[in-house]
């Protein structure tokens, strides 16, 4: 028992030291969000200071990182609702019904995950130059679509894998067509995986640099590009109006956790 104990505490003294190490750099950032620029760059640094609300303030008066904000805002939701309507009946497609190369078709599916942002880029860009859709909402949701379709179809079919056969087949004896079966059966018992993937999605689509990056400029640009350009502004860096915008940037994913964590649990079971 003793040596049970033991063991407990030295998992908990683990958990412990893994938090820290996860969530120090995100108390530092809001610790710094709220002082003032002596008081981010002074040696030894400050713990005990007057806080302020500059930081906040500069930043929501910057017309074009409360336009990132917006478009974010609009483009994640949109294309996460593209990529539920499409991928969610593919995926179970592929978890229930057997044809042939579907094997080949997931693996394609999943391959386009592999590939870095950095190797889709300059298409992007050459395919929305050319149809002069550069730097339109159209263009980046359409971006967007192509990770949240594929990431959608790959771990819907797990999570369709996870719902009984049993209860399909008594569906169709009992006069069921596949559509009724899918959305009368197979969705409501796979719905909270979905749900707790779709946090995970929108998170991912959230985030999204890179591509946002390369494909917008001022109109449609994204609150991490939008973010991003605070380094790149004269010669000072201003820290605490980076740290103020980040934190801002993760409040929409942090509300939507709030209210849909207890779906978690399901998608960390199946993926």
């Amino acid at each position: 028992m003793a040596r049970l104990n033991g063991k407990n505490i030295f998992y908990k003294i683990i958990i412990i030291l893994v938090l820290i190490i996860a969530l120090a750099p995100i108390l530092w950032m809001f610790v710094s969000s709220f002082k003032s620029r002596v008081d981010i760059i002074s040696y030894p640094p400050k713990f005990i200071f007057t806080p302020v609300m500059d930081n906040y303030k500069r930043v929501l008066q910057m017309p074009t990182l409360m336009r990132g904000l917006r478009n974010s805002l609009i483009i994640v939701p949109i294309s996460l609702l593209l990529g539920f309507i499409f991928g969610v009946p593919v995926g179970y497609i592929f978890a229930r019904i057997k044809f042939k190369r579907s094997a080949d078709l997931r693996f394609f599916i999943l391959s386009l995950r592999f590939m870095p942002p950095v190797a889709v880029a300059l298409p992007f860009f050459l395919i929305w130059m050319r149809l002069r859709l550069l730097d339109s909402m159209p263009a980046v949701i359409f971006t967007y679509l192509t990770i949240a379709i594929s990431t959608m179809i790959w771990l819907t079919i797990e999570c369709f894998k996870q719902v009984p056969v049993e209860c399909e087949e008594a569906a169709h004896l009992e006069g069921c067509t596949q559509f009724q079966v899918f959305s009368r059966i197979a969705l409501p018992l796979a719905i909270p995986s979905i749900l707790g993937m779709c946090i995970f999605i929108f998170i991912l689509l959230w985030n999204e640099f890179f591509l946002a990056f390369v494909i917008t400029s001022q109109r449609a640009v994204t609150m991490p590009v939008a973010s991003a350009a605070f380094a790149v502004v004269g010669m000072e860096v201003p820290w605490g109006q980076i740290c103020a915008s980040v934190i801002l940037l993760s409040i929409p994913p942090l509300i939507l956790s709030y209210f849909f964590v207890k779906f978690l649990p399901y998608f960390f079971k199946v993926s």
